[in-house]
């Protein structure tokens, strides 16, 4: 494993069925588990806006932009957890 640090930013579209709290919950739980596993150099919170089509049967969502910088092995798991987690719409990861 190499210790190669990369920086990254994953751009993740929270639904908004469970309300304000909830995206507020899921955007800590994030934060959180990228502070755990690398270095969070900015969070960007873009809020509300309407989506370009409709995702399970939702026309908005909450956007929200992390960078981070950490080793190649994480975004791969980051993804895997925004794929099973109830609640994210999209999520895309880009390394910079």
């Amino acid at each position: 494993m190499s210790n190669v640090k990369n920086s990254y930013e994953t751009v993740v579209v929270f639904s908004l069925k469970g309300g304000e709290e909830a995206v507020s919950a899921m955007v800590q739980k994030f934060k959180e588990l990228i502070e755990k596993n690398a270095v969070l150099d900015g969070v960007d919170e873009w809020g509300k806006r309407r989506l370009a089509y409709m995702i399970n049967k939702e026309s908005e969502g909450y956007y929200v932009l992390f960078n981070f910088t950490s080793e190649a092995a994480f975004p791969a798991e980051l993804d895997r957890i925004y794929k099973i987690t109830d609640g994210i719409l999209r999520s895309l990861i880009i390394k910079k």
